[in-house]
């Protein structure tokens, strides 16, 4: 049995969790969150918990199993407390500025990149400009979010300019010599 997947999640006060047999209903103060899982992998409610159970063996089953497990418990952290990625934009000129539900990025291109908002993400952006956060109860949308606004200008190696996540390490090149 797989490590992770046979652990039971915690239900926290304030969370309401509601399992039929591979589709799994989560509620809480932030919102409400749904998912369903490959057939085979049953989450049932027992005890104040939510057990996450595979049909059999098979190698696909065995994969999907702790997965699950992972994802039922980042859907009660998330309508919990939610998830939040922050961003910096460097370089001389880049910023961002927030149009109702779009991103207009500014990052040295002749025109400014758009990045539609999905529903579900909250994108502030502070007065410079630099600092962006993306914030969500899903832990996939924000991470997809920000990746996806990071893609527009990966920081790049040589000058250190464009997007990347706070906290991230860029080993920085050194330039061609001149002999």
């Amino acid at each position: 049995m797989s490590r992770i997947g046979k652990q039971p999640v915690a239900i926290p006060a304030g969370v309401t969790v509601t399992a039929k047999g591979n589709q799994v209903d989560v509620k809480g103060k932030l919102g409400e969150l749904s998912r369903t899982f490959q057939s085979g992998i049953t989450a049932t409610v027992e005890d104040g918990k939510v057990v996450v159970t595979r049909a059999d063996d098979t190698r696909m089953q065995k994969s999907c199993h702790g997965l699950s497990r992972t994802l039922v418990k980042n859907m009660i952290e998330g309508v919990m407390t939610g998830y939040k990625k922050a961003l910096n934009i460097e370089g001389t000129g880049f910023k961002a500025v927030l149009q109702g539900k779009k991103l207009s990025l500014s990052l040295g291109f002749a025109s400014p990149k758009e990045y539609p908002i999905p529903d579900g993400i909250k994108v502030t952006v502070d007065p410079a400009g630099v600092n962006l956060t993306v914030e969500g109860i899903s832990k996939e949308l924000v991470g997809q979010a920000a990746a996806r606004i990071r893609s527009y200008y990966p920081v790049e190696p040589y000058k250190g300019k464009g997007i990347k996540y706070v906290g991230e390490v860029v080993r920085r090149k050194q330039g061609k010599t001149v002999a």
